[in-house]
């Protein structure tokens, strides 16, 4: 057989079984230098098409004991508790990053034998550290795919949290925010708020987006449907027939948040609300806001908005915040009828002259009761038209 790069199951074969008649080969004869040719070969290809996979990290942790003399206890500082080593050992309680890093740094353990990845050197710096963001709330409110206590989280904090920002694929929206001054946002949880709810858009099964269809007349039918008692419901659902996701998801703590928009990884709008205040006028002028940053502003996903819209906020310095919200005073309220009836709105303390608006122009009264409050700067008006506790309890993410 003449020597050659072995190629196929039927070569490897048939080397192996001409090897064989060498094997008796005297030392330094030509027979000899074939027979390691041919051993030469066979290597190569066995490398390459029977590769020795690394190491199991847990019988390499267990050959460094007995080569140092370990006990388990001696473990501990790098694993932690005693019943955490056993754990570990008994492939009972995965290894954490942490404990990695420690077993590498002190025991000298190979880090592509801990981490399995063939040619790793090093162990990476850790990408979060969990005292950075509200972890303990993010495990409550089941934002990590893991069935463990806590205590337990805590120990996986650093691998939890990549699982939850993975589904940005490397690439953070810059943030746009809409806020008070005097209230410092916590910018970690708003992050951890956006994949939450990217998380949960990606649960949606939605038609294609056209964003032509989103026109002036299809804006104000949206706003009609606050005429009936299911409206936020309904427009949840008209939204959603058109592409654009519309996620409910409680807000975190220091975000003072109320609505978001930003773009899916498949080029869908979503639409986040945290049904913070849970109010009627509250509610539609928020969709209503995020609706015209998706028109106007958001064509790709390298940008985020976030708005604290409650009565009261000061107008924004960001002109994108203020375009959006004067297309939605337009939008909720045509200019035409608000010229013809605003200065009597704004006139009068009672109630029924705003309801009988609201029953003309096919919107509900909040809306109305809302744009008087946000007009005189007066916001103790008209309390009872603003449909309070009338939101939260027509989706499922409030009720018990």
């Amino acid at each position: 057989m003449k020597p050659k790069i072995l190629k196929t199951p039927e070569d490897y074969d048939a080397a192996l079984a001409y090897i064989e008649t060498l094997m008796d080969a005297e030392p330094g004869s030509p027979e000899e230098d074939e027979l390691e040719l041919f051993a030469i070969l066979i290597e190569q290809y066995e490398e390459k098409h029977f590769p020795i996979g690394l190491p199991d990290p847990i019988e390499a942790i267990k050959f460094r004991m007995e080569q140092e003399e370990l006990s388990r206890k001696d473990l501990v500082p790098y694993i932690g508790s005693l019943s955490k080593v056993s754990e570990v050992l008994n492939r009972k309680r995965p290894l954490s990053l942490n404990m990695i890093r420690r077993l590498h740094e002190g025991l000298g353990i190979p880090a592509e034998v801990l981490l399995q990845e063939a040619g790793k050197e090093k162990i990476d710096a850790p990408q979060y550290d969990i005292r950075n963001f509200p972890f303990s709330e993010l495990f409550k409110r089941g934002y990590f795919n893991f069935n463990g206590t806590l205590h337990q989280a805590r120990e996986y904090g650093e691998e939890l949290l990549a699982q939850l920002f993975a589904i940005f694929g490397g690439q953070t929206p810059q943030m746009a925010l809409y806020r008070r001054s005097d209230k410092p946002v916590d910018q970690n949880a708003l992050l951890a708020w956006q994949a939450q709810a990217l998380h949960l858009a990606m649960q949606d099964d939605l038609p294609a987006y056209d964003p032509a269809a989103l026109t002036e007349s299809f804006v104000r039918d949206l706003a009609k449907t606050s005429y009936f008692e299911a409206g936020p419901k309904l427009a949840k659902e008209l939204l959603n027939s058109y592409g654009v996701h519309v996620i409910v998801l409680p807000h975190l703590p220091k975000t003072y948040l109320d609505g978001a928009c930003f773009m899916s990884s498949e080029g869908r709008p979503v639409i986040g609300l945290t049904l913070r205040h849970d109010r009627l006028d509250n509610f539609w002028f928020t969709l209503l806001h995020e609706l015209a940053h998706v028109h106007l502003h958001l064509h790709d996903a390298s940008l985020a908005f976030f708005d604290d819209t409650e009565a009261g906020q000061p107008e924004s310095d960001d002109p994108r915040e203020r375009e959006a919200n004067d297309i939605v005073r337009g939008m909720l309220i045509s200019p035409e009828a608000w010229e013809s009836a605003g200065a009597e709105l704004l006139a009068t303390r009672y109630d029924d002259p705003l309801r009988a608006f609201a029953r003309d122009s096919r919107i509900h009264p909040a809306i109305v009761a809302g744009r008087v409050r946000w007009e005189l700067g007066d916001y103790t008006l008209h309390s009872k038209l603003l449909g309070s506790k009338k939101v939260r309890e027509q989706f499922d993410e409030f009720r018990a």
